[in-house]
């Protein structure tokens, strides 16, 4: 079975109003429903750190390490991806912060000092493979291998844009892509305009982050040469029927010229007071920070910021050197973005996630021994507004930090948690492609009540 077709202007009605509760199955159903669903947020920023930061040397102290530097660990070693040697003792401080006086890595030391108290630390985080492709798939669309939307998409689909000359979907990812690159922000087989759009912030003029962003002809030539071009797809529509992508592209054709007069505003940090500059402080993930709150004040539905193109945090050697730069880079950005939302009134209804697609083992990686490998069995997460529960820490990875042991949270777990701050039903927001309703956390997943406030 074909997918339904979605028609230009339920479409426009659907993104305009926010009307994509039509998309959910029985979600409306009666006043009890709409009260268990009662959204505490309404935008979500992904902060995705690629490579798997290691959760030992940021956000889960593991002090017998020290004790076991180079020698076996004394519970029985989960295995590897790669030949691994003895214990590896974090090489980093770790100190209690804020009011909740929860331990953070010197690393995050601003962000910590400032914010703890707002966080919510999610200590048992686990997935499913110990590789790159199949975890980031999973985190970002909640498949390991099978062509899924992901999470921006489907949360585009169930609620709809805040501003019709934006995209719903932005991904901030500089110097490339990530590993299985668009895959990350894909649509699959929801509509294509809700797939992501990628914006290249490694630039710092707007014309550089936006591609054919500036057009030299008045605006209402430009109207009309689009009006011509969608009069010939109308035509081409109805004499050959529905087909979603070119509703897609119509769409898109429709966004790119609304974008003209909106996003030219939304990227110009040269708007931003020198107070807000001096805040966030230099560089490329102070740059994103800023565009991300700023596309939230003007409804960004999911906005993705990630560190770079690459596996940066993927440090199989020079852990010490390799993290103290990269969270170097993201600390001071943090910590002021998040006071930026709060000092505006925003991070109650903002969901923040931070972290990667998995963790690193606290066994050293041969030969060198000075790097961690990948470890998918426990990890760590954290949150920040839209309702979660600050000052928090949830379950908890055994003595040495290798697995997850008490009250896990598998990435199906954590997405049915996000959709539920959103007011959306993981189990009802459906789409029936191929002859059966897919949903983000398949046949799995249930809400994390313990970390909600």
């Amino acid at each position: 079975m074909n997918p339904p077709f979605i028609s230009r202007r339920e479409m426009l009605t659907r993104s305009g109003m926010g009307m994509g509760m039509l998309g959910l199955a029985d979600a409306t159903a009666s006043e009890v429903a709409s009260e268990l669903h009662r959204p505490r947020a309404k935008q979500v920023v992904h902060l995705f750190m690629n490579g798997g930061p290691s959760h030992i040397d940021t956000f889960d102290p593991k002090p017998l390490l020290a004790k076991y530097q180079g020698k076996p660990l004394p519970n029985p070693a989960l295995p590897t991806e790669r030949r691994t040697g003895g214990a590896l003792a974090s090489p980093f401080t770790f100190k209690r912060y804020g009011q909740s006086g929860i331990e953070v890595s010197e690393l995050f030391h601003q962000t910590a000092s400032a914010h703890i108290d707002d966080m919510c630390i999610i200590r048992s985080m686990h997935a499913d493979i110990p590789n790159h492709e199949p975890s980031l798939l999973l985190m970002n669309c909640g498949d390991n291998t099978q062509p899924r939307p992901s999470f921006g998409s489907w949360v585009n689909y169930g609620l709809g844009t805040l501003n019709e000359n934006l995209p719903g979907f932005v991904v901030l990812c500089p110097n490339g892509f990530p590993v299985v690159g668009p895959k990350n922000w894909r649509a699959a087989f929801l509509p294509g305009s809700f797939q992501g759009a990628h914006i290249d912030t490694s630039k710092t003029e707007v014309s550089g982050l936006i591609e054919n962003i500036s057009n030299p002809q008045p605006p209402e030539r430009q109207r009309g040469q689009l009006d011509l071009l969608q009069k010939l797809n109308a035509r081409h529509l109805t004499e050959r029927g529905p087909d979603p992508n070119l509703e897609a592209r119509i769409q898109s054709y429709e966004l790119a010229y609304r974008m003209q007069f909106e996003a030219t505003d939304a990227f110009d940090l040269k708007k931003e007071p020198k107070y807000i500059h001096e805040m966030y402080g230099e560089g490329v993930q102070a740059r994103q920070l800023m565009i991300t709150r700023r596309l939230l004040e003007r409804g960004v539905r999911f906005i993705q910021a990630w560190h770079a193109g690459g596996q940066q945090w993927d440090h199989h050697s020079g852990i010490e050197s390799g993290l103290r730069k990269l969270c170097g880079q993201w600390d001071r950005p943090i910590a002021a973005f998040l006071a930026d939302l709060k000092q505006r009134g925003m991070l109650d209804d903002t969901l923040v996630l931070w972290g990667g697609e998995f963790g690193r083992t606290p066994v050293a990686e041969m030969p060198k021994l000075d790097g961690r490998d990948h470890n998918h069995y426990g990890f760590s997460m954290w949150m920040a507004g839209g309702g979660v529960k600050g000052g928090h820490v949830h379950g908890a990875t055994d003595e040495t930090g290798f697995a997850a042991v008490e009250n896990k949270v598998h990435v199906h777990d954590l997405h049915a948690t996000m959709l539920h701050q959103l007011g959306l039903d993981h189990e009802k927001l459906t789409y029936r492609y191929a002859g059966r309703d897919f949903r983000l956390t398949d046949v799995h997943g249930r809400v994390v009540k313990g970390i909600l406030a």
